[in-house]
C-alpha cells in the first residue's frame, strides 16, 4: 500500500516498514520475489505469468480440509514449543541488546514445516502416519510460535517491566520514586492477567476486519503465501532447500559464537571490543561487532532502517556527544561520571526520547486519520450499497460491481464455518477484567483500581484502531499506545503516589492489550487464505500466549541471573530502552525541570526534527521518500551507539552484492541465511549463561591497548618479575 492510500488494496502488500523498539515484517516486501525464484525452471516467462494467476484454492481443492480439531494436533504444539523456546531466547537477546527484532514470522513457518514434515515422512514409511501434515496445521504452528515469542516483546523484558527495577532506577537517579526487582514469581502472574485480554476484545469484529473491509494485512498475507507455497510439490521443495541453507548457517553463528566466548575472561575483552577503526573511534562506539546476530538483523531489515541507524549514529557519537562534552562545567557539572543522568547521558537518553515521541505522535496521528478515513469509507460504501440493494432488490451488476472469485467464495465459506460466539468473547473479556482490576493492585500498591478500568473501558477502542491500522499500514503501535499509557496514568497517580511504576505498570496493561489483538487480527488474516479455522486460530494464540507467559520470564530470569551487570550502559547487555521508559515515566510525573541546561530546548528542537523528516518523507511520496532516514531508526543509536549498526549495514552490504550477482537466489534464500545467524548466535546465549551461572570463566582475555599503555603495562610486568 503506497503512501496516501486509504483504502485496502488486497493484490498488492505494502511497501512501508515499521521501526518500533519492534519487529519488522519484511517478508511481505520479498514473498513475491521467493515466489519468482519457485518458478524458475519453467519453459518462459509468459507461462510463469499464468501459473501466477492460478486459482489457489484450486490447487488444493482435492484436498480435505480437516475440522477445526484435527487442525490442533499434539505433534503441532510440541514443535511449537520447541521452535517457542528457541526464538524465546532470540528476541530476549535482541530486547537486551539494540530493541531491534525482525519479524520471525517466515522462519516459524520454514522450520514448522521441516519438523512435522520430516516427522510424518517418518511415520509414513513405517507404516504408522494416521494424518497427514497440512498447510492449516501448519499454520497453527505459525501462529502458536509468534504468539509465544511475541510475549518476549510485549511483555517488557527491555522496556517497561525492566525499567521497574532498582538497578535501572539508580542508573536513571530516581530510586527513590520506587523500585520493584523482577522475580520470576509476580513476572509470571503479571503476564497471565494481563496478556489475553485483547485476544477477547477483537474476536467478534474478525468478520468486519478480513471479509467485509478486506483489510490487507500484509505480513499475515505473505506469511499465508508461503506456507500454501509449501505445500505445493515444488514449493516443498524450496523449502527444503531453505532449511539446508539455515541450519548451514545456524551451525555456523552457533560455533562463531562458542569461539568468541573463550577470548572475554574479562571486561571489554573479545572481538566485540575489537577496534577496528581505531582506539579513539572504539571510544565512541565505532567498530565492527563481529556479531552474527547483527549482521543477520541487517539483511532482513529493509536498507534505509540500516541507512537511518548509521546516520543516527555518525549524528550523535560523531558530532553531537563531542561537542556537548566541551561544555562540561557550563551545561552540566564536571565531576559527574559520565553515566550519571545529571551529566551527558541525561542529553542521550533524553534528545532519543523527544525523536521517539516525535516519531509516535505523528505516526499516531497518520496511522488514526487513515483508520478513520478508511473506515468512514468503508461504512459509507456499505451503506449506498445496502441503499441500493433495496431499490433494486438485488446486487446491482455493472463494471464496477469487482466479482467474487472462486478463491474468495471458498474462504469464506470455511472462514464462516466455525464461529467464535460473540457471547464467549465478551464474557471473556469482563471475566478476565474483573480478575485483572482485584489482583493488579495487589502486585503494584501505586496502581489503584480505577485507573486500571478506566484503561479497560478504552482499551477495545484502542486494539480495534490498532487491528485495524495494522490491517491497512502493516503499522503497529502498541508501543505508542504504551507510551501515552506511562504519561497519563503516572500524571493521574502523581510523583508522591508512585506515579512512575504506575505509569510503567499501566504501559505493560496497555501494550499487552493493543499488541495481542493485531496480532491475533494478523493471524485470522493468515488462517483466512490458508483455509484454517478461526477456532483453531483463537485456541492456537491462546495456547502460545500461555507458553510465552511461561517460557519468556525463565529465560529472561536465566539473563538476569547469569549477568549482573545486565541493563548497564557498557554491558553486553545494556537493555536501552528500559532506561528510556524510566526516564519517560519520570518525565511525566516530574516535568521538566531535572534536565540539565539546554536540554530540554535540544529536545524540542529534536522532537520537531522528527516530526519534520516524517512530512518530509509523505510529501515525497514513496519513489523518493523512501530514501528519507527515519527519525526512531536514527534516535536507538543516539543512547547506544553505533556499533551494532555498522554490523547491520554489513548484512545490508552481504545482500546488496549477493542481489546484483544472482538475485533470484538471494532474494529465495536471504532470509534462511539471515534466520539461521540470528538463531544460531540467539541459541548460544543458552550454554554461555548456564557456564555463567555455574561460575566457569573463559580461558582468555583479547584486549587491544594503545603503543602508551602497552609500554606500561609491559614496563610494570618486568618490574614485578
Amino acid at each position: 500500500m503506497r503512501k496516501g492510500d486509504l483504502t485496502p488494496d488486497r493484490d498488492r502488500v505494502t511497501e512501508e516498514h515499521e521501526l518500533q523498539e519492534t519487529r519488522f515484517n519484511p517478508e511481505a516486501e520479498r514473498s513475491k520475489n521467493v515466489r519468482q525464484y519457485q518458478r524458475e525452471d519453467e519453459e518462459d516467462e509468459e507461462e510463469e505469468e499464468e501459473e501466477g494467476e492460478e486459482s489457489v484454492e484450486g490447487i488444493f481443492e482435492s484436498r480435505e480440509v480437516p475440522s477445526w480439531e484435527k487442525q490442533l494436533t499434539v505433534r503441532a504444539f510440541v514443535v511449537s514449543l520447541a521452535l517457542s523456546i528457541l526464538f524465546s531466547f532470540i528476541v530476549m537477546k535482541l530486547n537486551l541488546t539494540t530493541g531491534i527484532i525482525p519479524s520471525l514470522n517466515v522462519s516459524a513457518g520454514l522450520l514448522g514445516f521441516f519438523f512435522v514434515k520430516t516427522w510424518t515422512q517418518m511415520l509414513h514409511k513405517s507404516g504408522l502416519l494416521k494424518q497427514p501434515f497440512t498447510r492449516q496445521e501448519n499454520t497453527v504452528i505459525q501462529t502458536c510460535v509468534v504468539a509465544s515469542s511475541g510475549i518476549a516483546f510485549s511483555g517488557g523484558f527491555g522496556t517497561y517491566l525492566f525499567a521497574m527495577s532498582e538497578r535501572i532506577a539508580n542508573h536513571s537517579g530516581d530510586a527513590a520514586r520506587g523500585v520493584k526487582d523482577p522475580s520470576l514469581g509476580w513476572i509470571i502472574a503479571f503476564l497471565f492477567v494481563v496478556s489475553f485480554l485483547g485476544l477477547f476484545s477483537v474476536v467478534p469484529l474478525r468478520k468486519i476486519m478480513i471479509i467485509d473491509f478486506k483489510l490487507t494485512y500484509p505480513s499475515g498475507t505473505a506469511t499465508a503465501h508461503l506456507i500454501n507455497s509449501f505445500h505445493t510439490p515444488q514449493g516443498a521443495k524450496l523449502a527444503k532447500k531453505q532449511v539446508r541453507v539455515l541450519g548451514k548457517f545456524f551451525s555456523l553463528s552457533f560455533f562463531w559464537g562458542c569461539f568468541q566466548w573463550f577470548f572475554t575472561a574479562g571486561e571489554n575483552c573479545g572481538f566485540h571490543s575489537f577496534p577496528t577503526f581505531g582506539l579513539r573511534a572504539y571510544q565512541y562506539k565505532f567498530y565492527f561487532d563481529f556479531s552474527a546476530t547483527y549482521v543477520g538483523v541487517g539483511m532482513i531489515c529493509p536498507y534505509i532502517i540500516n541507512i537511518s541507524l548509521l546516520l543516527g549514529g555518525i549524528l550523535s557519537w560523531g558530532l553531537m556527544w563531542p561537542l556537548i562534552e566541551t561544555r562540561k562545567g557550563d551545561w552540566f557539572p564536571s565531576n559527574v561520571d559520565s553515566s550519571s543522568m545529571n551529566g551527558l547521558q541525561a542529553y542521550k537518553v533524553f534528545i532519543a526520547v523527544a525523536m521517539i515521541l516525535g516519531d509516535g505522535v505523528y505516526n499516531f496521528c497518520k496511522v488514526l486519520s487513515r483508520t478513520l478515513s478508511g473506515l468512514f469509507k468503508q461504512i459509507r460504501g456499505e451503506a449506498s450499497w445496502r441503499t441500493t440493494l433495496s431499490r433494486e432488490q438485488e446486487p446491482p451488476a455493472s463494471p464496477l460491481t469487482p466479482k467474487i472469485s472462486y478463491d474468495d467464495q471458498r474462504r469464506t465459506r470455511f472462514f464462516l464455518k466455525d464461529q467464535i460466539p460473540s457471547w464467549f468473547a465478551g464474557g471473556g473479556y469482563v471475566l478476565i477484567a474483573a480478575v485483572s482490576i482485584g489482583i493488579l493492585p495487589q502486585m503494584f500498591d501505586q496502581l489503584r483500581w480505577y485507573y486500571i478500568l478506566v484503561i479497560y473501558v478504552f482499551a477495545p477502542i484502542l486494539a480495534f484502531c490498532n487491528a485495524y491500522g495494522a490491517g491497512l499500514t502493516d503499522w503497529s503501535l502498541a508501543s505508542t499506545y504504551g507510551k501515552l499509557a506511562i504519561f497519563t496514568i503516572g500524571a493521574w497517580a502523581g510523583s508522591d503516589h508512585g506515579g512512575v511504576l504506575a505509569g510503567l505498570a499501566a504501559c505493560g496493561v496497555m501494550m499487552n492489550i493493543v499488541s495481542t489483538a493485531s496480532d491475533l487480527t494478523q493471524d485470522f488474516k493468515t488462517g483466512y487464505l490458508t483455509l484454517s479455522s478461526p477456532r483453531a486460530m483463537f485456541v492456537s494464540q491462546v495456547i502460545g500466549t500461555a507458553i510465552g507467559c511461561l517460557v519468556s520470564p525463565c529465560v529472561f530470569w536465566l539473563f538476569y541471573k547469569a549477568f549482573d551487570d545486565l541493563g548497564l550502559p557498557n554491558s553486553k547487555y545494556p537493555a536501552p530502552f528500559a532506561t528510556v521508559y524510566r526516564s519517560m515515566a519520570k518525565l511525566g510525573v516530574e516535568g521538566v525541570s531535572s534536565l540539565p541546561r539546554d536540554c530540554l530546548v535540544l529536545c524540542y528542537a529534536f522532537f520537531g526534527f522528527a516530526i519534520l523528516i516524517n512530512v518530509v518523507k509523505d510529501g515525497m511520496g514513496n519513489r523518493w521518500g523512501r530514501f528519507v532516514p527515519l527519525p526512531m531508526a536514527m534516535a536507538i543509536p543516539f543512547f547506544l551507539g553505533p556499533y551494532f549498526a555498522i554490523d547491520m549495514c554489513v548484512g545490508s552490504l552481504i545482500l546488496f552484492v549477493w542481489e546484483r550477482l544472482d538475485a533470484p537466489k538471494a532474494e529465495a534464500f536471504a532470509t534462511a541465511v539471515a534466520s539461521g545467524l540470528i538463531c544460531g548466535d540467539g541459541i548460544w546465549t543458552l550454554p554461555s549463561s548456564v557456564l555463567a551461572i555455574a561460575g566457569v570463566q573463559p580461558p582468555m582475555c583479547m584486549k587491544f591497548l594503545s603503543s602508551e599503555t602497552n609500554h606500561r603495562v609491559d614496563k610494570f610486568l618486568q618490574g614485578s618479575s
